[in-house]
Parts: C-alpha cells; structure tokens; sequence
C-alpha cells in the first residue's frame, strides 16, 4: 500500500487549477477580476500554477470605484508588475459621468452598486465571455447558491434557480451570444483554507490584513477607517486603534476588526476562534437587507 498522501490544500489547489484550465479551454475571451485583496491575490498564485511558464490566456481586470484602500493600489500595481501580466482598469467615477448615474447618499455613500454597470460595460467593450472571480460560497448565503460555472443572461443578470448542474466535476461553458459566466475557482475553499494557503505557498499581501494602527471611527460597533469617502457627523469620535481588515473593499463599506495579529500564524489562530464570517462582521453593505447581496448579484454583480 503507498505511503503517499494528499494534503486537503493540494486538492484544493488541483481543482482549482483544474477549473482554470476548463476556462481556457472553453472560453474565447476570458478575464481574471482583480482587486488587490486576498482572494484575487491567491487566484493570481494559482493561474500562476496552471499556466507559468506561459503567459496568462486573460487579462487581469479591475473595476475601480475611486473608494480603495491605497496599500491594496499599491499592492496590485506591485504585483502586476513583478509577474508582467496584462493590467485592465475601469473606473466607476467615468461611469457615473457618461451614464449620468446618481450616486448614492449619506455617511458611507459607497459606489458598491454602481461598479456592476462599470463591470457589465467592460464585458461588452472587451467582449468577455467568462470573468473569474474570487467568491467563495462561506462569505454568504447568497454566494452558497452559485455554481462553479455561473452563467449570467445577455443582460448580465443572475438566477440562482436556472444554473447548471456540475456533477463528477464537469463544468458547462456553452453560452448564447452576449451571455457570459462568472467562474469561481476557489468557491470550495474557506477563509481558513485560504489563509492556511498563504501560509504554505508563502505568498504576499498588502499591509492591511495585518495588525496596524488607524484612526477609525465606531459605527454601531464597527471600525470604519476615517477617510475623504466618509461622511464625518459632529458626533464622530476619532480613535486611534490597532487593527486589521478580513476583507478588503471600498473604504466607504469595509470595517476593520481590532486585532494585534501580525503575522499569518497569529491571524489563522484568530480566524479559528471566531464566529462570525469576515463579511458578516465586517461589511457594511451587506447590511442593508438579508438579501442585499443576492439582489446585487441578480443585477450583475461579482
């Protein structure tokens, strides 16, 4: 009998690569959705894997609301760089002009809604047919509903009642003209399999995930950075706390949680003994509704 043993990372890691390797074979134009954050930091290490030394079958896109962490700018640009891949950015504020769309009000006007017409834009002008992302189904409930391969319509829309079914992993990339599949290589993984991930491939991420001094404010017991995105009231108390993000979005919807983990030992550990996932405790606009997300994502969003 062999000795010969899989880790549970190494099949995560063969699917996933599995999965990119389905994209290329299947799609004509496809793009690899690129924020800067942790989860599109590692899909960029896998498609690494699966095709180095080659060059990427696909652009890194990057749909930019004018509302980003500056360490996550820096870190993507830094990256890109280093690997020598092709860099697509959008800009939503360039939306909101030429669709003359209304931008949202209050004390955290995030532009989080207006970057799916930014996004369904960018898929016409470059013509995409599959756009991979970096969703994995523990963040929330509505993400638990996608498939691998989640087609959306000619309008860019979602419905989680007409997917596909993917059994013994056979993904289906037949689409209509205009339709486009949104592909999630890492939808099995975990926060922690993610981290876990980091840590044995070593890979690097930008400053905030670990623990840092900010200035935040308290919102109904979030820290929220204070920023120019911001809408500062008279009755803001600025304070100064060591913290770290979990997730990393536009400064106007992401809080950070307080944290002296400075290291991805320290974080896993902190990650094991907490109970509530990192959007549940830490995005602001998943807030709004219990379907908030489900209800972007119908829309188009990632």
């Amino acid at each position: 009998m062999s000795n010969y043993h899989i880790d549970y990372l190494d099949e995560l890691e063969s699917e996933a690569i599995h999965i990119f390797r389905e994209v290329a074979g299947q799609f004509e134009k496809p793009a690899l959705l690129f924020s800067g954050g942790k989860d599109s930091i590692t899909l960029v290490h896998l498609a690494m894997k699966a095709f180095r030394p080659g060059k990427f079958p696909f652009p890194l896109v990057h749909i930019d609301t004018g509302h980003n962490f500056p360490e996550a700018l820096a870190f993507r640009d830094k990256l890109v760089e280093e690997i020598g891949e092709r860099l697509i950015v959008r800009q939503v504020g360039d939306t909101i002009k030429a669709r003359q769309l209304t931008e949202q009000k209050g004390k955290f006007a995030s532009r989080n809604q207006l970057q799916t017409y930014t996004l369904l834009d960018t898929i016409e002008e470059f013509e995409l047919d599959a756009c991979i992302g970096g969703a994995r189904r523990d963040e929330e409930k509505a993400r638990a509903k996608e498939r691998i391969f989640s087609v959306r319509d000619e309008f860019g829309q979602w419905d989680p009642k007409q997917q596909r079914p993917e059994l013994w992993n056979i993904y289906n990339g037949k689409i209509h003209k205009g339709e486009n599949v949104r592909v999630f290589p890492i939808s099995n993984w975990t926060e922690l399999d993610i981290w876990n991930y980091i840590r044995r491939e070593e890979i690097a991420l930008p400053s905030i995930y670990f623990s840092h001094e900010r200035e935040v404010i308290d919102y109904k017991g979030q820290f929220v950075a204070v920023s120019d995105f911001i809408r500062m009231d008279d009755t803001d108390v600025i304070l100064r706390k060591k913290v770290r993000y979990r997730t990393v979005g536009d400064m106007t919807c992401t809080a950070a949680v307080e944290s002296t983990a400075s290291t991805v030992e320290e974080i896993i550990h902190e990650i094991t003994s907490a109970k509530i996932s990192e959007r549940g405790e830490t995005r602001i606009d998943d807030k709004f509704s219990e379907a908030a997300m489900e209800d972007r994502k119908k829309n188009g969003y990632f």
